[in-house]
C-alpha cells in the first residue's frame, strides 16, 4: 500500500481529483480537515481542550463546537489561532499514523490518499511515500472560487497570498498534476502516475 498525500492551494480543485481517484483506483481517501472536525466532537480527544481555551461560548444548543463560533472566536488572533492548531493538528496526526498501520495490516487497498491544505507545514512529508501537488492557474483557481463559494476577486487573491507560494510547493512535492484543465486531461494525468508507481 503507498501513503500518498495530496495538497495544494485553495481552488487548485483537490475536491475534485480525490473524486477520480476514488472512481480509477482501490484507495481510501482520508481529509484532514473531517479528522479535525471528528476529534472535536464531544467525548473525543480534541473537545475538551478546545473548549477549556475558548470558551463555553463557542457550543451550539447540543452542546457540540460550533465550527463557525469557534472561526469567529479565533478570528484576527494568532495567538489563539496557535493554541488551537497546537491543539488539533498532532491529534490528527496521530490518527492518522494509526489509520496507517491499520490499512498496512488489513492489506485490502492499494494506495492510501491523505488530503491537506496544510500537508507540507505540518511536516507530512516523514509520513507519506509520495506527495503530490494540485496546481492550477490563478485565474482559474480564482474563477473556481467565484463560482463555487462566491468569494469576490480580492478575497479570492487574498486568501491565495496566504498560502505557500506555487515554488514552495513544487519544492516540497514529489509530483505535480496540473489541474487546470478538463476532468479528461487530469484523469490521464492520474492514469499514468498509478501506472508508474505500481510498475515500481
Amino acid at each position: 500500500m503507498q501513503v500518498i498525500g495530496v495538497t495544494g492551494g485553495v481552488g487548485s480543485g483537490k475536491s475534485s481529483v480525490l473524486s477520480l481517484l476514488k472512481e480509477i483506483c482501490n484507495c481510501e481517501i482520508l481529509m484532514a480537515d473531517d479528522i479535525a472536525n471528528l476529534l472535536k466532537e464531544p467525548g473525543q480527544s480534541c473537545f475538551q481542550p478546545v473548549v477549556s481555551l475558548l470558551g463555553e461560548e463557542i457550543l451550539n444548543e447540543n452542546g457540540a463546537i460550533d465550527n463557525r463560533k469557534m472561526a469567529a472566536a479565533i478570528f484576527q488572533n494568532p495567538e489563539l489561532l496557535a493554541q488551537v492548531n497546537a491543539i488539533i493538528h498532532p491529534a490528527v496526526k496521530e490518527y492518522i499514523l494509526e489509520k496507517i498501520i491499520a490499512e498496512r495490516e488489513r492489506g485490502a487497498i492499494d494506495f492510501l490518499f491523505l488530503e491537506a491544505a496544510l500537508l507540507i507545514e505540518c511536516g507530512y512529508q516523514t509520513v507519506v511515500d509520495e506527495m503530490w501537488y494540485v496546481y492550477a492557474d490563478e485565474q482559474t483557481r480564482i474563477r473556481r472560487l467565484s463560482e463555487s463559494r462566491g468569494y469576490s476577486t480580492e478575497k479570492a487573491q487574498g486568501i491565495i497570498a496566504s498560502q505557500l507560494t506555487e515554488k514552495e510547493y513544487r519544492a516540497n512535492c514529489d509530483w505535480v498534476l496540473d489541474n487546470s484543465g478538463s476532468i479528461e486531461e487530469t484523469e490521464l494525468q492520474l492514469i499514468k502516475r498509478l501506472e508508474a508507481i505500481t510498475d515500481e
